[in-house]
């Protein structure tokens, strides 16, 4: 399985647009938090979200991508925030935590329902279990990446990039987490994202879903790609007089631990 390098700039390219589920989400968490874990922080761009809601709370941001947590130590200015290097799928704090949140993360942990009742265990009474992920891999921008991907000239290099990003629905993730001891909110939201510029779509999703298959391209195969993939996607999302729009459903959960 090939492993993405993660590209912050990139990545921060439509922030706004990628920050507002985030902000949605932790406007339903109703803890009042001394210690709050973003697992999965990235470049770290929503930490102010975060301080913002718990103005007095120990953040911890953790990220797989050295690369991302980088980027968010270079920019850190809050002197109760911290970020390290860490794998979401073998995390487990030294004591229990007032919150653990995700944003668009765990879609890439293959398995990942499998981490969420352990993950709980670490919530302390009264805290919450908190996460968004993506829900549109059977969209227009992902299948036709994965469609374009298995053309002859490109399979030799994308045949090994393993299990791809996935989600399950809401009521899965209600079904998963309800047991007694525990309230759980799941809901979906679909986002109409109006996106400016040549090609903004590509821009969007070659910040996140399309990495790998980028990065697992030589240089001298990569650029027939992007073109055959824009071509694509500008039929897939033609450009209106408000821009390109880009529909994008997302799906939340927020769970509550309201006894011992």
């Amino acid at each position: 399985m090939t492993t993405a390098t993660w590209d912050p700039g990139q990545y921060l390219r439509y922030a706004d647009e990628r920050g507002r589920p985030f902000v949605d989400l932790v406007s339903q968490v109703s803890t009042e938090a001394r210690t709050v874990v973003d697992l999965g922080c990235g470049p770290g761009q929503l930490t102010p979200v975060l301080r913002q809601r718990w103005p007095e709370a120990q953040i911890s941001g953790l990220d797989s991508s050295p690369e991302m947590i980088a980027r968010a130590q270079e920019a850190n200015t809050d002197p109760l925030a911290s970020y390290a290097v860490a794998d979401a799928v073998h995390w487990a704090p030294d004591q229990p935590v007032d919150v653990l949140v995700s944003n668009a993360m765990l879609q890439w942990v293959p398995g990942h329902a499998d981490l969420l009742v352990p993950w709980s265990e670490h919530i302390a009474p009264g805290g919450t279990l908190a996460f968004q992920l993506p829900g549109n891999f059977g969209a227009p921008s992902h299948r036709l990446l994965w469609e374009i991907a298995g053309r002859s000239a490109y399979e030799p290099f994308t045949a090994d990039l393993g299990p791809r990003a996935a989600a399950l629905d809401p009521a899965d993730y209600l079904a998963l987490l309800s047991r007694p001891g525990w309230q759980v909110d799941a809901w979906e939201t679909t986002y109409l994202h109006v996106l400016p510029g040549e090609d903004p779509v590509f821009e969007w999703i070659s910040g996140t879903g399309a990495r790998p298959v980028l990065q697992a391209l030589p240089d001298d195969v990569r650029p027939q790609f992007e073109a055959d993939y824009k071509a694509a996607l500008r039929e897939a999302y033609p450009r209106q007089e408000v821009g390109t729009v880009l529909p994008f459903r997302r799906i939340f959960v927020a769970a509550r631990r309201t006894g011992l």
